[in-house]
C-alpha cells in the first residue's frame, strides 16, 4: 500500500491549481484577457448545445469585459433582432459581473426604474447573458436570444459559459475560483473526476460508517470543523455496496486521531476507516488517487 507517483501528483492539487489556455496570455501581475479563439470555442460549444436541445433558432455572442463584440453566431431559424439581443444582453452580464436573470427578476418584482439604465449604459434585463469567468475574474460575457424560450436562452448561455471552464481542463490545468469553492463545499459535492483522480469539497455534520476503499487512496484536507477518525483496527458487519468499496457499522480497534483545521491526512487504499466523532459543520477538500 506504498504510495504511487500518481497519489503523489494527485495531493498537490491541495496546493496548486492554475489556468491555461492556447493563445490566451496571462503574465505576472496582469489580468486574463478575451481572444478571438476563446470567444469561437465558447460559441461553438453553445452552437452545439442549442442544436442538440432542438432549440428552433439562436444567436450567441461573445463580448470582452468591456463589451466588445468578439464574436457572433446565428443558427438558421434565428429571428432577425436575435444578434442585437444577444449583444445587448451579454454586454449587460459583462458590464454588472452578474447574469442578466437577475435583473429580469428584478424588474419583474417591481424594480421597474431600472428600465432608464439604458440611458446612461448597457442594460437588456432579459435571461440569456452570463458572464465568462477564468480564475475568479470575468473576462468577458456570452448572450443569448431566439431560442424556444428565455429559459432555454439562459440554459445555452450557462452551458456556454461552463464550456469555457471545460476548455480550460481539456487543455491540462483547472481552476476554482473561490466562489466555486464555497458552492461546492455548501453542497457536498465534487470539484473534479478523472480516470486517476477525483476532487470533492466534502461536508459531514455527523459521524459515518466505517469505510473501506480497496483502489482509492485518500488525502484529505481539514478546511472547517473537528472529527475524531479511527484508522485500521477491524470493520464491524462489513458490506460491500460497489466493486472495491466497503462499508460497516463501526471499526473496532485501530488507531484515534484527531482532524482539526489546516490538518491533513492521508490513507491508503485498502486501510479502514471512520469518521466517529464529528463537530459540525466540518468542511474538508478530498483527493482521491485511484490505483487501477
Amino acid at each position: 500500500m506504498m504510495f504511487t507517483t500518481r497519489t503523489a501528483l494527485a495531493s498537490a492539487c491541495l496546493l496548486t491549481l492554475a489556468v491555461a489556455l492556447p493563445g490566451f496570455a496571462v503574465e505576472p501581475n496582469r489580468r486574463p484577457v478575451m481572444n478571438l479563439e476563446i470567444a469561437n470555442r465558447v460559441a461553438a460549444a453553445a452552437v452545439n448545445h442549442a442544436r442538440s436541445e432542438s432549440a428552433p433558432g439562436a444567436a450567441i455572442a461573445i463580448v470582452d469585459d468591456g463589451g466588445s463584440v468578439v464574436a457572433v453566431r446565428r443558427l438558421d431559424g434565428t429571428f432577425p433582432a436575435g444578434p442585437d439581443i444577444s449583444i445587448g444582453k451579454a454586454r449587460t452580464a459583462a458590464a454588472f459581473r452578474k447574469p442578466t436573470r437577475d435583473f429580469e427578476e428584478l424588474v419583474n418584482k417591481g424594480r421597474t426604474t431600472m428600465v432608464t439604465l439604458p440611458g446612461v449604459t448597457h442594460f437588456t434585463p432579459l435571461k440569456g447573458g452570463v458572464p465568462l469567468v477564468v480564475d475568479g475574474q470575468v473576462i468577458g460575457a456570452i448572450g443569448v436570444s431566439g431560442a424556444a424560450s428565455a429559459d432555454q436562452d439562459d440554459e445555452i448561455a450557462s452551458f456556454g459559459a461552463q464550456a469555457l471552464a471545460a476548455i480550460v481542463a481539456a487543455d491540462g490545468v483547472q481552476l476554482y475560483p473561490k466562489s466555486a469553492v464555497a458552492e461546492a463545499f455548501a453542497a457536498g459535492q465534487p470539484l473534479e473526476k478523472t480516470d486517476a483522480y477525483r476532487v470533492e469539497a466534502s461536508r459531514r455534520d455527523g459521524p459515518g460508517k466505517a469505510e473501506v476503499h480497496l483502489h482509492d487512496t485518500d488525502i484529505f484536507y481539514v478546511v472547517s470543523g473537528r472529527a475524531t477518525v479511527v484508522t485500521g483496527g477491524t470493520v464491524i458487519e462489513p458490506t460491500t455496496i460497489a466493486p472495491g468499496e466497503i462499508r460497516g457499522s463501526r471499526i473496532e480497534g485501530g488507531t484515534e486521531r484527531l482532524l482539526e483545521p489546516g490538518s491533513v491526512i492521508t490513507i491508503a487504499n485498502g486501510t479502514p476507516h471512520w469518521f466517529r466523532d464529528v463537530s459540525p459543520p466540518m468542511t474538508y477538500l478530498v483527493v482521491k488517487s485511484t490505483d487501477h
